[in-house]
């Protein structure tokens, strides 16, 4: 893939992501309609969509914690983790600037804070971020894997994790989709958890991915037949 039309699909799709997934939730904040759920429906179909729309040009990171797992498990050239990493940032404060532009720090933008121990919200977005993540190595990356179905699947994961994990945590899963929000709102409280938390969960996830397919490639010994 070329890396100026990747690079283009990186910064559309988080933009979108964090434009329509935030901006739900500030929304919420001033009609009370959308619900934690409907934050959390909306978080996954964006990233759905998005999947099967630009999945062919970027392969649909849309996450600095995702372009690390990828790159880890050998499937992302290091060269271009800086690249889409940026864009990934510079999109998610785009996404943020613009909300602010028409609805001012209404809901604080979206932006994540833990809403219990930082410890327990730093375990939670490790373990949600491990899942995302496997779930897109197995749906997206494995040889068996029916990739047609790789966009149902990893927003199904995402709104699973949002819906869960959303009221302790926020259920980032991603730096950018945190790091955009406090950015433009000037609220940095905790925002290392966002970044720390996705990363270890992918880098872990990736350790997991590479311990099961080693595994599961060993053929399992047959047992002798007697000779009589």
């Amino acid at each position: 893939m070329h890396l100026r039309g990747a690079l283009i699909a990186e910064f559309i799709g988080t933009f979108f992501l964090v434009f329509a997934g935030t901006g739900a939730i500030v929304v919420d904040s001033i009609s009370h309609e959308v619900t934690h759920v409907g934050v959390s429906i909306v978080f996954g179909l964006v990233i759905a969509v998005l999947i099967y729309a630009l999945g062919h040009v970027s392969g649909a990171h849309f996450n600095p914690a995702v372009t690390v797992g990828f790159w880890a498990l050998g499937e992302f050239p290091a060269k271009r983790v800086p690249w889409y990493v940026a864009m990934q940032l510079l999109a998610a404060v785009a996404a943020s600037a613009l909300l602010l532009m028409m609805f001012g720090k209404t809901g604080g933008l979206g932006v994540t804070l833990p809403q219990a121990a930082e410890a327990t919200s730093l375990i939670l977005e490790t373990a949600m971020t491990f899942l995302l993540v496997f779930v897109i190595f197995g749906s997206a990356v494995h040889g068996k894997a029916v990739k047609s179905f790789a966009g149902i699947a990893i927003g199904g994961t995402i709104a699973l994790d949002a819906l869960f994990g959303g009221p302790i945590s926020g259920a980032s899963m991603n730096p950018a989709r945190s790091l955009g929000p406090a950015l433009v709102s000037g609220t940095w409280t905790n925002q290392w958890i966002y970044v720390l938390g996705p990363l270890i969960g992918a880098v872990l996830a990736v350790a997991a991915y590479k311990v099961m397919t080693s595994a599961s490639a060993v053929p399992i010994p047959q047992s002798p037949t007697s000779s009589e």
